[in-house]
């Protein structure tokens, strides 16, 4: 039986074993997954035991830019985004690879019907989760991507590391334009924090989406745009979406049908 995890810090509320878990028996595919926390400075030591054990491993915060820099090989994706969340082990090398802009943009195109092309995106955050989904937000060409970071000068690292016309800063007193697409990259609403979006970047069409997301309760960016009157979501169908990714590089390009897993989940949310 072939074996995978995921590996991060913390770990325990993952819900890849349960999906991963439920595309397998879609498939009829036999392996096991589990969850692997691993403290923050053990990581490297881990993987070297790990890659040896296991066939592939999704890999979650703090740790997709440290695993990208271990691989032997990359994807694209993986290169664009400098950070890693699948890895594939085989004759003890790793490939890595980065499903989180797939997820994220067929999750925002084809489960919400929201169109990117043409539209004025603003994003919160400039870290590895940001830049993990940048080069695919951008390839479907929107008209402007515009980063608010509590550091600027690190959203400007990542506007200078990408060198694309289209991608900017946020500048509250030069923005005259609200955003048809608010995306929350941060990692705040872990401990309850509340996004800092300011009044002039949206109004009553604007769409905000939450990277982050809750089985129990409405994150607190989804709580916050609820209180605005904005139409929202959180980024379970994200998860859902690149997991069904990994899947397929797992096993030969076998990729789900996500729809079930996407009810099942969907169902247990407030």
């Amino acid at each position: 039986m072939n074996r995978f995890a995921v590996i991060g810090s913390p770990i325990k509320h993952s819900l890849s074993p349960r999906i991963h878990t439920a595309y397998a028996k879609q498939l009829g595919i036999e392996l096991s997954y589990n969850a692997i926390e691993v403290p923050e400075a053990d990581f490297e030591a881990k993987l070297a035991i790990l890659r040896s054990e296991l066939q592939g491993a999704n890999i979650t915060l703090p740790f997709k830019e440290r695993a990208f820099a271990l691989a032997d090989r990359a994807s694209e994706a993986a290169t664009q985004a400098q950070a890693a969340n699948t890895l594939v082990f085989s004759d003890g090398n790793i490939y890595a690879d980065n499903t989180d802009g797939s997820g994220l943009v067929r999750d925002l195109m084809s489960s919400l019907g929201l169109q990117i092309e043409g539209a004025r995106v603003l994003i919160l955050g400039a870290g590895g989760a940001v830049r993990g989904v940048l080069p695919a937000l951008l390839h479907q060409n929107p008209k402007a991507i515009h980063l608010l970071n509590r550091t600027p000068a690190k959203a400007q690292a990542l506007v200078d590391a990408f060198q694309d016309a289209r991608l900017s800063l946020f500048n509250e007193q030069t923005n005259t334009q609200t955003f048809d697409l608010i995306i929350n990259g941060t990692s705040a609403g872990i401990s309850g924090e509340k996004p800092k979006i300011p009044d002039s970047a949206f109004n009553r069409d604007s769409f905000v989406y939450d990277m982050l997301y809750s089985l129990n309760d409405l994150t607190p960016c989804s709580e916050w745009s609820r209180e605005k009157g904005l139409k929202f979501s959180d980024g379970l169908g994200m998860l859902i979406e690149q997991a069904a990714d990994a899947f397929a590089l797992w096993h030969a390009g076998q990729r789900p049908n996500t729809q079930a897993i996407r009810d099942e989940l969907r169902a247990a949310q407030p």
